[in-house]
């Protein structure tokens, strides 16, 4: 019986890179990890939703570049169709585009490829709880993205925006997507997204990459 309990506990991850290289020995590393079964290894976004939509799977362990479909591509899909699904990039670029793009398509955790076992299990659990985890170097840059490109993003938040409106924000800041946010806050999803319509009106924010930046840039995430 507890060996049944144990085996229901287990985080089912998804590893999907292009290059086999890299796959193979990623997915093997991570099946001996506590907690941990990696139900496959995808090459690209579409075996990534094959793979999602024969289920069940928890958290995907995600690469940018790859082809047939990109992670960002496969992100947006999966929190539009399995938002119950955490998504955390492993990737070597840590850019503005690549950063901001996997963040505002739904991403829970974004690392790049210096990244260690212990770092990617500690990110695959967090994602899973509806957490997020950044590699320090990607904070950074958001960080600098904010200070150098979005100086206006700086001054204050509107006044008229309600305690909850500053929650959802700053939940968005955390990386979670709208179920994320819903659970977090123990409210409807409906409700959530009436609360992203209205502060991105009164903060001028224009899409959720933004509101990333504009979360970090006001100290709430």
């Amino acid at each position: 019986m507890t060996g049944d309990v144990a085996q229901e506990q287990q985080l089912k991850v998804v590893v999907a890179d292009d290059q086999a290289a890299v796959r193979e020995p990623l997915a093997a590393v991570l099946a001996l990890a506590e907690g941990v079964e990696v139900v496959a290894a995808a090459a690209n976004g579409a075996e990534v939703l094959a793979a999602v939509a024969a289920g069940p799977v928890d958290v995907v362990l995600m690469d940018l570049r790859m082809p047939v479909m990109d992670g960002i591509e496969t992100t947006r899909r999966l929190a539009g169709e399995h938002p119950e699904v955490a998504v955390v990039v492993l990737t070597t670029f840590a850019d503005d585009d690549s950063i901001l793009g996997a963040l505002g398509a739904g991403a829970r955790g974004y690392l790049t490829k210096n990244a260690g076992r212990q770092d990617i299990t500690r990110a695959i659990r967090a994602a899973a709880a509806g957490q997020s985890v950044l590699d320090r170097e990607v904070q950074d840059r958001l960080l600098a993205t904010v200070r150098t490109k979005a100086p206006s993003l700086d001054g204050p938040l509107p006044e008229d925006l309600t305690p909850r409106e500053r929650e959802v924000l700053a939940l968005i800041g955390q990386g979670l997507p709208n179920r994320g946010i819903a659970e977090r806050l123990f409210i409807s999803e409906a409700t959530v997204k009436t609360h992203i319509n209205n502060l991105f009106a009164k903060a001028g924010i224009r899409d959720r990459a933004d509101a990333v930046r504009r979360a970090i840039a006001s100290g709430l995430a």
